[in-house]
């Protein structure tokens, strides 16, 4: 996931406060007096000369004025996060030192700069360092990054089997986001092919909604995380991250609350896209539900051979939830 900056020089508490609020990852404190001030806010990481992160051994700031510049802030051993800021900002230098370094930062004003900043040569920086004085540019840039987490082209599957399974293991994952209608986690028995599991955002006679749940299915199937990787449900605790997908593929990041594992009946979920096969197991009960074309959920209790929902599907292959190239079948 992206990473928002925020550089507060002259200290402006009002700026870190909205800085902390808005979800940064870290603020830029080049004054140490100052940066002490910020522990007694919040938990939230300091770069400063004796912060978390230290100005000027593992965070150093390039200004690019040459040629020369951008050869200095490229030749920084890996660990060291490189911020690089040049007077006339282009994208020229950015596409050179993207392409030769992974933690690089990109000094930006407005969250016009963030956007190219992170867009170039499409995997863009790891992050942006915001050097402003409007609390609103700060909110425009961290909805930026929330925006732009991941967008996958979601498939159609035709259901092509529906078969009552006995108890199992099911894992419910309970974010400290809330969820609307259209949305959910993608989860499947293969990561190379995965259902669009709803959340609980309908109400009905029996149980009121839980709009922050999504009640995913066996312990052993794979669940979307961020940064293009999997984990096995029953993996999940307090504090991961998950990503959840709008029915258009649009993705976001939200962080798991509890991770709840019950014994309940289970039922296999069977459908084809083309030529591939895909398949998961959920709990047996009228609140599971898959996501339509249109983005509308249809319970495990209504499905039929033959109707169509929302998955995603790409070559199968993980180690330690990471993709790779090898041989696998998966059945």
């Amino acid at each position: 996931m992206k990473e928002l900056w925020v550089w507060v020089e002259p200290y402006d508490k009002k700026l870190v406060t909205t800085a902390i609020e808005s979800g940064a990852t870290a603020v830029v404190i080049p004054d140490e007096e100052k940066a002490k001030e910020v522990k007694k806010l919040a938990r939230i990481t300091v770069v400063s000369p004796k912060g978390d992160l230290k100005f000027g051994e593992e965070v150093v700031h390039v200004k690019i004025e040459s040629k020369e510049d951008e050869e200095r802030a490229a030749k920084y051993p890996p660990n060291v996060k490189v911020i690089v800021e040049t007077t006339d900002w282009k994208v020229i230098p950015l596409e050179n030192l993207i392409a030769q370094r992974e933690e690089l930062y990109a000094v930006v004003k407005d969250s016009e700069e963030a956007k190219l900043a992170f867009e170039t040569l499409e995997k863009g920086v790891k992050g942006v360092v915001l050097k402003t004085e409007d609390i609103n540019e700060i909110k425009r840039v961290s909805k930026l990054i929330e925006g732009e987490a991941e967008t996958l082209p979601l498939i159609t599957v035709r259901i092509t089997k529906i078969l009552p399974l006995g108890l199992g293991d099911r894992v419910c994952v309970d974010t400290v986001s809330l969820m609307t209608r259209g949305e959910g986690m993608l989860v499947g028995n293969s990561s190379g092919g995965m259902f669009l599991v709803h959340a609980e955002t309908e109400e009905n006679p029996y149980v009121a909604s839980r709009p922050f749940r999504v009640n995913a299915g066996a312990v052993h199937m794979y669940i979307r995380v961020p940064e293009n990787r999997t984990k096995y449900l029953c993996e999940l605790r307090a504090g991961d991250r998950v990503m959840v997908y709008n029915h258009e593929g649009k993705g976001r990041v939200v962080y798991v609350g509890r991770s709840k594992v019950e014994r309940r009946p289970m039922v296999l979920v069977e459908g084809r896209f083309e030529d591939k096969k895909l398949s998961c197991i959920l709990q047996n009960a009228e609140t599971i539900r898959l996501t339509r074309p249109d983005g509308t959920p249809v319970s495990i209790a209504e499905l039929k051979e033959g109707d169509e929902v929302l998955g995603y599907v790409e070559e199968a292959g993980r180690h330690f939830g990471m993709k790779v190239d090898e041989t696998i079948i998966e059945k």
